[in-house]
């Protein structure tokens, strides 16, 4: 099994100061975050946006986060009672080679997919906010890993 995400700020300066503690209690408990996830009730992608600052915690997001982390509830509200700045975290182009991939993608395939989507559904976007996605792994009859990323909005 690939170890457990954790935090270098020095790549992430823009995060909210709450996002060091969050990843600082993972890896001391070991947790991925499809362990945290399951604990609360959302997907591992959603959990990990409300590490990054991407995501609002709800409040109780926060009571389940202090537990199973360990981290004082009274301190951790105040900083994560906040709205997203969603986006910040990543300057463009995105440097980060898998990040950098994501980007790709949309600068090739965008103009497609906005095609595809306006004939299926007409004129319209797809919401990033009705919106949920998820990650899964494949592996062929090779024995390659294929990674599969669901994304699903509101049109």
């Amino acid at each position: 099994m690939p170890p457990l995400v954790t935090l270098d700020t020095s790549q992430h300066p823009y995060l909210p100061q709450y996002s060091s503690a969050l990843f600082a209690a993972k890896s001391l408990k070991k947790l991925s975050f499809e362990d945290i996830a399951r604990h609360l009730g959302r997907s591992e992608v959603a959990t990990a946006a409300i590490f990054y600052g991407q995501a609002t915690a709800s409040p109780e997001d926060l009571q389940v986060l202090s537990k199973i982390l360990e981290l004082d509830h009274a301190a951790l509200e105040p900083l994560m009672n906040v709205f997203p700045d969603r986006g910040r975290s990543v300057e463009m182009p995105p440097k980060d080679p898998l990040i950098y991939r994501l980007y790709e993608i949309v600068q090739n395939y965008g103009y497609a997919y906005k095609a595809v989507l306006n004939e299926k559904f007409g004129d319209g976007i797809m919401s990033a906010i009705s919106f949920s996605t998820k990650v899964e792994k494949e592996t062929d009859q090779d024995g390659n890993n294929w990674a599969v990323i669901t994304l699903k909005g509101k049109w």
